[in-house]
């Protein structure tokens, strides 16, 4: 399964006047394409913190101390804010708590729906273009390094390629205007219609006026018949005729039959088969437009030309070079993991005496780095683009270290020594000394490590990957984005069709009378209407990952199930990733499909939803269920004793040890590490170790478990 977003080692503090507190310690998880991770755990447990990081919105005293945040191969604990500012509400969009904090009090809904629509638009034309071209041209140069003798007939077939594209691009750039102006003429007349049943018409002239436009530039010989689009033309250019005496006689008969002729028109062309453009292109360049049937019978006589002139040849030199440019970076990979591997034992043993070692080093392992990614995949590899700029922050904060700490303990043991003597004589302070900032120089040596480590183990990853892989798939697959990034070069956003699309979603989020309350402020809806138009706003760019931070809180528990059912319901229609954050694990009963459970900033249990909810092994996963209600429980809850600690001055051992009344000795001296009880679920508990006495989960839990299982038994068999 595609990962979307990887976390690795993720560590984050924030300085306070008290000290640093450390927010998130070390964890790490794998969101994959179209699933919903959700992150459980109290307030503080470092859940948020962990979803702004993954946005780029974290407070100004936070410190990220390691780790890696892998998105389309970017580091985004390393990108700038303009790197942001392009994946923000594009790629990867996010629902708030509380949706007022999301919405501009003082603009009108519709505003809010179609402003991310109209500034992205843009980039992401621009964006396809340039994919576009890259791709095709580093497809020449395999085809040409596979079979240099045939290195004319590659360049030969790649022109083509790109000159029917053009073909392609223009055509359906016109088809999708005409098709969009169909869609709006279509909306505007059911609206209409709705008024003049109502006798409620105000603005004829106006929002008829509108709809002619619409209807005229429907008229495309793709989308509407020739015989359609004289009638169309007629019905539209005379919708106004007559239309004084009507608005007198406030009797808009005569207009209702022409709007009911114009949407039998437009509903039978928008029901119409999509013309395959691509092979059409194909065939225009190649002076053969010659199809005659339906638009389906059309489509299927032009792949198969396509393929049998010049797709299947096309595909074939495709497939040999993705086989010979495969062999050239597995090789580039080895080397490259050698020369990793002889780094990872060096710095084992000591980092290199001078700085010069250390630059050096970075230098070498990064460009053979580089040199092992293979610029014809059509998913970015994110741990192999990241690794340089990775270490080499690494290895900038190390020497960074060495140069500064000492000055810096030096000035906080003089100021330590002036407080001191200050209060030896009996003087009230009302400040403190803050810690030295320095640099953690065994932890940057962890953190590289690490990196390199996780880097070993990628390879060993591709190397297995690469014995199975089908070249056949992955060439169709890049051909694919390339007709994918040439639709893309065309998808242009107007201001009609983002109002449009804003409609659609309107109603796809359950607004109802989406075209009344475009025009309305944020104050004029309900807190459940808001949260929905929210989620409207963070879909209508088409983000690959949207993060949900307890969605649902400041809702009544009515309406929160509807908006859980909306966002299920989405995340199934749209294939989208999702990352839920709740503080409730009966939330995302029937949503996740997987969960990690947090305490302390650390992840405790981390496994599919069924493992977590039918087998929970860490004590404060039964503490989340014993604490979570529901109808079928008559006992009383039980509430998780005492707090979560500071975290300005973590606890020894697990963090949760104070609050477990199963704790171990072990638990005040030794941080757990994660036991693994199936290939997908393990847990951070002590209560795992093979030498740890058998300790059963409580009473109350087992019961759930069962009665949850019986349910869901039922349910399956009824």
């Amino acid at each position: 399964m595609e990962k979307k977003l990887q976390v690795r080692n993720l560590r984050i503090s924030f300085r306070t006047v008290s000290g640093k507190l450390q927010a998130v310690r070390d964890i790490s998880f794998d969101l994959h394409k179209g699933e919903t991770l959700a992150i459980v755990g109290e307030s503080g447990s470092g859940k948020s913190v962990t979803s702004k990081a993954i946005l780029g919105i974290l407070a100004g005293n936070s410190i990220v101390e390691g780790g890696e945040i892998l998105y389309d191969g970017q580091d985004l604990l390393k990108i700038s804010e303009d790197d942001f500012y392009r994946l923000r509400g594009d790629k990867i969009s996010m629902i708030f708590q509380d949706p007022l904090s999301s919405l501009n009090p003082i603009m009108r809904i519709g505003k809010q729906l179609t402003e991310a629509m109209l500034l992205k638009g843009k980039a992401r034309q621009r964006a396809s273009r340039a994919n576009f071209n890259e791709k095709l041209k580093l497809l020449e140069s395999a085809m040409i390094a596979a079979d240099p003798s045939n290195a004319a007939t590659a360049k030969e077939k790649c022109e083509l390629f790109d000159k029917f594209e053009h073909h392609h691009i223009r055509l359906e750039r016109d088809y999708n205007e005409a098709y969009e102006a169909a869609q709006e003429a279509l909306i505007e007349i059911e609206h209409m219609l709705f008024l003049i049943e109502k006798n409620a018409v105000k603005d004829a002239k106006g929002a008829l006026g509108e709809i002619k436009d619409f209807a005229l530039h429907a008229i495309n010989p793709d989308v509407v018949s020739d015989v359609q689009a004289t009638r169309l033309k007629s019905e539209a250019e005379s919708l106004l005729n007559g239309i004084s005496a009507q608005i007198k006689t406030n009797n808009f008969t005569e207009t209702a039959g022409r709007l009911k002729s114009i949407q039998a028109i437009l509903t039978e062309a928008v029901a119409k088969v999509h013309p395959d453009y691509f092979a059409i292109g194909y065939a225009m360049q190649m002076n053969a437009l010659n199809a005659t049937g339906t638009q389906e019978e059309q489509n299927a006589y032009y792949a198969k030309y396509m393929d049998e002139q010049y797709m299947n040849e096309f595909r074939k030199m495709a497939e040999q070079a993705i086989a010979k440019n495969d062999a050239k970076y597995a090789e580039a990979c080895e080397k490259a993991a050698a020369a990793v591997r002889e780094a990872r034992a060096e710095i084992e043993a000591g980092y290199p005496a001078e700085d010069k070692a250390l630059e050096s080093m970075v230098s070498k392992l990064t460009a053979l780095v580089n040199a092992s990614i293979n610029p014809l995949n059509t998913v970015k590899d994110s741990v192999l683009y990241t690794f340089g700029g990775s270490l080499k922050g690494f290895v900038e904060t190390y020497m960074m270290g060495k140069k500064t700490n000492g000055a810096k303990i030096r000035e906080y043991e003089k100021q330590m020594a002036r407080y001191n003597r200050l209060q030896a004589r009996g003087k009230k302070l009302d400040w403190k000394v803050a810690a030295p900032s320095v640099v953690d120089l065994e932890l940057v040596r962890e953190n590289i490590l690490l990196l390199m480590s996780r880097l070993l183990e990628h390879y060993n990853e591709l190397a297995e990957a690469e014995k199975t892989s089908d070249k056949a798939e992955k060439a169709q697959k890049l051909i694919n984005m390339l007709k994918e990034s040439a639709s893309g070069m065309v998808d242009k956003v107007t201001k009609r069709r983002a109002k449009n699309k804003a409609l659609k979603l309107m109603e796809e989020v359950g607004i109802p009378e989406p075209r009344k309350r475009y025009k309305d402020y944020p104050f004029q809806f309900s807190g459940g209407m808001r949260q929905r138009i929210v989620i409207a706003i963070a879909l209508a760019a088409n983000p690959d990952i949207l993060i949900c931070d307890e969605p649902t809180t400041a809702l009544d528990v009515t309406i929160q199930a509807q908006i859980l059912e909306l966002i299920n319901k989405l995340k199934r229609e749209r294939n989208l990733s999702v990352i839920f954050i709740t503080h409730d694990l009966g939330v995302v009963a029937n949503m996740a499909d997987r969960i990690a459970v947090m305490y302390a900033g650390k992840i405790v249990e981390y496994g599919t939803s069924e493992e977590v909810f039918y087998a929970p092994a860490h004590p404060y996963t039964w503490a989340l269920l014993s604490s979570m209600p529901d109808l079928d429980t008559k006992e009383k809850l039980e509430a998780i004793p005492g707090t979560p600690p500071n975290m300005i001055y973590p606890p020894k051992g697990d963090a949760f040890a104070a609050r477990n009344r199963y704790a171990l000795k072990v638990d005040f001296e030794m941080q757990p590490p994660a036991f693994p009880i199936t290939d997908t679920h393990w847990a951070a508990t002590w209560l795992l170790h093979p030498d740890a006495p058998k300790t059963e989960m409580p009473k109350m839990v087992s019961d759930r478990i069962k009665k949850m299982k019986a349910r869901v038994g039922g349910e399956a068999n009824a």
